[in-house]
């Protein structure tokens, strides 16, 4: 028994010969096709008008079907989806990605056959040698490259055929204007309405009284808080401004409460170290920080008695309590605001509102 490798027995004096299905490695060579260049599957080097024209209505109905459901997916972003109060619901959420979803994909899938056609029945396919040459470009290079570049545009029929050209700039201009729509909807400039919040008018209504400032209320309750009832180093509690669901229109309370929601710590005294400055915020190591994390605005709620770091459970950035909740570790670029604190008959309140922008750092930029 022998396998393919093996020789025959020859008479002394020849040469053995190779046997069996492997061939050896010259044969491998001249088995290897030779300078082929023939051209690529597709239509040939030459064009038959006839199916061409039958081709370029097919392009031109899918870039026509691609214009159309664009149009429709703004036509139901402007109108449609914003009917009986908007997307709100389970329901009309799944209605809305539905349309949305559906439309886009229509768009871009009709657009992408479109193309593809173009490119295999109006565009020949004969063979293209590119040479390569020094990276030095001179004038004969860049003359021919400008010939090749004519000789495509001609090739691709984007010249000789008006119908696909408006077709294609039909349907791509919806494409091109969706994101503004999109955009549109992100709602209004904030302006500068990020840089002061309600705490800035209630103090201001508090001193109109003759008080010193607004007193903090224990979110949930709206108890004041006297610095007796926070007297507990390690503790942490989250306070809003007095009057603040009385004096505001309802449909102002939640989002007012959004900025201006507030944690309150109490800090050993000598562990404390108040911010060159602030040194007055604080009342007996009983300081005041925003409770929106300056990274992308989720809340700050997670407090480490024996670091005394503050923790946003969003991407893990983390503050130093101790020392003007300096940023520590994760993502966030800045510290969180800190608010002035003072008693007034034995309750804390707030005496300025947070002298800096509160919530991520590009609302900064408002």
């Amino acid at each position: 028994m022998s396998d393919n490798n093996e020789t025959e027995p020859v008479p002394e004096g020849t040469a053995p010969q190779r046997t069996g299905a492997t061939p050896s490695p010259a044969q491998d060579a001249r088995l290897l096709a030779q300078d082929d260049i023939s051209a690529p599957a597709g239509i040939g080097e030459e064009i038959d008008e006839q199916a061409a024209k039958r081709a370029e209505r097919i392009v031109a109905t899918f870039f026509l079907l691609a214009f159309a459901a664009s149009v429709g997916f703004l036509v139901y972003f402007i109108g449609w989806s914003g009917r009986h109060g908007g997307m709100h619901g389970v329901d009309r959420a799944r209605e809305s990605n539905l349309w949305f979803g559906g439309l886009m994909a229509l768009s871009f899938l009709a657009m992408a056959f479109g193309v593809t056609i173009w490119v295999r029945r109006l565009m020949t396919s004969k063979p293209i040698i590119q040479e390569r040459h020094a990276m030095n470009v001179g004038a004969e290079d860049r003359a021919s490259f400008t010939a090749a570049f004519l000789e495509g545009a001609q090739d691709s029929g984007i010249t000789k055929r008006p119908l696909l050209r408006r077709t294609l700039l039909l349907a791509a201009a919806p494409l091109g204007i969706a994101p503004l729509f999109l955009l549109r909807d992100l709602g209004p400039l904030p302006e500068k309405k990020l840089r002061h919040t309600y705490w800035a008018d209630a103090i201001r209504k508090a001193k109109a009284e003759g008080k010193k400032g607004v007193r903090l209320v224990v979110d949930g309750t709206n108890q004041p808080l006297k610095v007796s009832d926070f007297n507990s180093p390690g503790g942490m509690i989250t306070v809003l401004p007095e009057g603040i669901e009385e004096n505001l229109p309802e449909d102002e309370v939640l989002t007012q409460t959004a900025k201006v929601v507030t944690i309150l710590l109490n800090i050993p005294a000598d562990e404390f170290k108040p911010v060159k400055g602030r040194e007055n915020w604080h009342v007996n190591g009983i300081v005041a920080y925003s409770k929106i994390c300056t990274h992308v605005g989720c809340p700050a709620a997670l407090y480490e008695q024996t670091t005394h770091h503050i923790l946003c459970p969003c991407h893990q950035s983390t503050f130093d309590a101790t020392d003007g909740a300096r940023v520590v570790f994760g993502p966030a670029a800045r510290p969180l605001p800190q608010l002035p604190l003072s008693v007034e008959d034995g309750y804390l309140v707030a005496t300025s509102d947070y002298t800096e922008p509160i919530g991520p750092s590009f609302w900064e930029r408002g």
